[in-house]
Formats: C-alpha cells, sequence, structure tokens
C-alpha cells in the first residue's frame, strides 16, 4: 500500500534536493558595523560616510544601528583603531631606532591604504589598538633614555612626523592627477625670480627624490633627534 499522494515526488527521499531555505542576515555585531565602515570609508571618505549608508550596507534600520553605536564618531573613532590593528608590533630588539622605524614604516603603510585616516588621528586616540602602539613607542624611546617631558617631546615629534607625512602624500595621491604635481613643479619653475631657493631645490620634483625617499631620510633624521632629546642610562 502506498501513502503517495496523486502528484507528489516519486524520486527517493535520499535522491531529492532540500528545498530552499529563506537567507538569514549575518547578526549584526560591532566586528561588522566596523569592517563595513572601514570599506565605506575608503569608498566615499569622510564626508561620504553616513549612518544611513551605513545601515543600507548592512541591510539593517538606523534603530538597530542605534544599538550598538550612538553617533557618526563613534563609528570614525571605531575605525580608526581598526586600521591600526593592522600595524604590526614588533618584537624588541636590541636596537630601539630600529624599532621605532620598524613601527612608524607600518604606520605609515596602513595610513596611506585608507587615505582617510590622516586626518582623523588627531582625535582622542583611546582605542586598544592604537594604544598597545603607542606603548610600543614609548617603551622603544624610554630604551633609548627618553624620560618626562623628553618622552611627551620624542613621542609627539615621531607621531605628526607620520601623521604629516601621510597625510601630505595622500592628499596628493587621491588629486587622481598624474600630472599635478608636475604642473605645481613647473609653476614654480616659472617663477623661479621669486622662488629662487623653492626652485633650485627641486621642491615638489617627485623625479629627483620619490616620497618613499624622502620619508625613509625624515624618519630617520626625526628618530636621532628623539634620541638627543634623551638622557641615555
Amino acid at each position: 500500500m502506498t501513502t503517495t499522494e496523486p502528484g507528489a515526488a516519486t524520486t527517493p527521499v535520499w535522491l531529492r534536493a532540500e528545498p530552499p531555505r529563506a537567507r538569514r542576515k549575518p547578526p549584526l555585531t560591532l566586528g561588522r558595523i566596523v569592517e563595513l565602515a572601514v570599506t565605506a570609508l575608503d569608498e566615499h571618505g569622510v564626508e561620504g560616510l553616513t549612518m544611513r549608508l551605513l545601515a543600507q550596507r548592512l541591510d539593517v534600520t538606523a534603530t538597530a544601528l542605534y544599538w550598538h553605536v550612538k553617533t557618526k564618531d563613534d563609528v570614525l573613532d571605531l575605525a580608526v583603531d581598526r586600521i591600526f590593528g593592522d600595524v604590526p608590533i614588533p618584537d624588541a630588539g636590541d636596537d630601539w631606532m630600529e624599532d621605532i622605524r620598524v613601527l612608524v614604516r607600518a604606520w605609515r603603510d596602513a595610513m596611506l591604504r585608507h587615505p582617510w585616516a590622516p586626518g582623523l588621528i588627531g582625535r582622542p586616540m583611546l582605542g586598544p589598538n592604537v594604544l598597545a602602539r603607542t606603548e610600543f613607542l614609548q617603551s622603544a624611546l624610554v630604551r633609548g633614555g627618553c624620560r618626562g617631558l623628553h618622552l611627551a617631546v620624542a613621542t609627539r615629534m615621531l607621531a605628526n612626523y607620520v601623521i604629516g607625512a601621510s597625510l601630505t602624500e595622500a592628499t596628493w595621491r587621491r588629486t587622481a592627477d598624474p600630472g599635478a604635481r608636475a604642473a605645481a613643479r613647473d609653476h614654480i619653475a616659472a617663477s623661479a625670480d621669486t622662488y629662487p631657493t623653492l626652485s633650485a631645490s627641486g621642491h615638489l620634483d617627485d623625479t629627483r627624490w620619490d616620497d618613499d625617499l624622502l620619508f625613509e631620510e625624515g624618519l630617520d633624521a626625526v628618530v636621532r633627534a628623539a634620541a638627543q632629546t634623551g638622557t641615555p642610562d
């Protein structure tokens, strides 16, 4: 006796495909919010990121989003700390100055991958990733003899250098015009009587010295200057 109803499938159960299941949304977590925020910032910049856009990307309502973050400033702070997590913390070696160079190079690389970031570093940086790398930076400076006011000055020198260099480079790159710097260089050359030193020094001439070389030379100078602020043990 069969229980198959008229028109019902006669294929053995083991050979039947499972019926499609309704798509389930991934749970809304702070981690997902931050990852999508970084992606949106990479695409649209700080001005282009809105809470509405972020909610759309997450496929949630704005109300659900606000359970996790209260303002756009919260999102920006979390996003900056997120990209600092991509900066490897070196193993402390015998050469404290080289330890700093390794950290700062990776810091610059991270900010250039996310060109919206340098302009936000002036915000209060209290995230765990930022603090962990700042701890490493200061511990290296302490090994170099920096203490008290000298330590604070050396920390600021290095931070301001890498932020400023990254901001300048990121701004040039955002122009999306490969001739922009050449045009600026030509303007200076055409006004050599007004700007004789700039013209002679090759200011903005990346055919003479590229950004990588300038950064490395500047970093070395700043690290050595930081060393002079310290008092060796």
